[in-house]
């Protein structure tokens, strides 16, 4: 089931990484109707990667950025739809890290995915000595998360059961 991120949400991350998005790569993780990825791109993201699993969403999607790129007047170059498992999907944004990833599970699989997911992030920062890698994860406020050689920098949401976004930076 696709359940896109609430628009006050989406703004409210969008408003905090403002500076960072133009010519920035996304990985767009869980990606359902695309909703993370479609708003860097129409804030001036340079490309990105979309993954996701469910057919019906990835046909979706495709039709939602195929939509968002004719409206920005630009191609589809620098950008992917990978249908695939999150949990072992390349994620490699043009042979490198992303600078931004957004990472949007239901609810119910995030206790196991969110260590497998921080594990796999660990690799790829290693590999591609990034420092500078932004990770958002939405989740419902009662979800706690603490990776471990991640900070929490910022937590935008309500709480309680509404949903959240939290910003991770890999530890130096």
């Amino acid at each position: 089931m696709v359940r896109p991120a609430t628009d006050g949400l989406r703004q409210a991350v969008f408003s905090s990484l403002a500076a960072r998005i133009p010519g920035a790569r996304f990985l767009d993780l869980f990606a359902g109707s695309g909703a993370y990825g479609l708003e860097a791109l129409s804030r001036g993201a340079a490309g990105g990667v979309f993954v996701e699993k469910q057919p019906k969403a990835s046909a979706c999607l495709r039709h939602n950025l195929a939509a968002v790129c004719k409206s920005l007047n630009r191609g589809l170059d620098d950008l992917e739809i990978r249908q695939a498992d999150a949990l072992t999907a390349p994620l490699e944004v043009g042979g490198t890290a992303p600078a931004l990833i957004f990472i949007d599970p239901p609810y119910e699989i995030i206790p196991e995915v969110a260590p497998r997911i921080f594990a796999r992030f660990d690799l790829l920062l290693a590999a591609s000595a990034s420092t500078d890698t932004i990770v958002v994860f939405e989740a419902p406020g009662e979800i706690e998360l603490t990776p471990a050689g991640w900070t929490c920098v910022k937590r935008l949401g309500k709480g309680g059961r509404q949903p959240t976004a939290s910003f991770f930076r890999k530890e130096a």
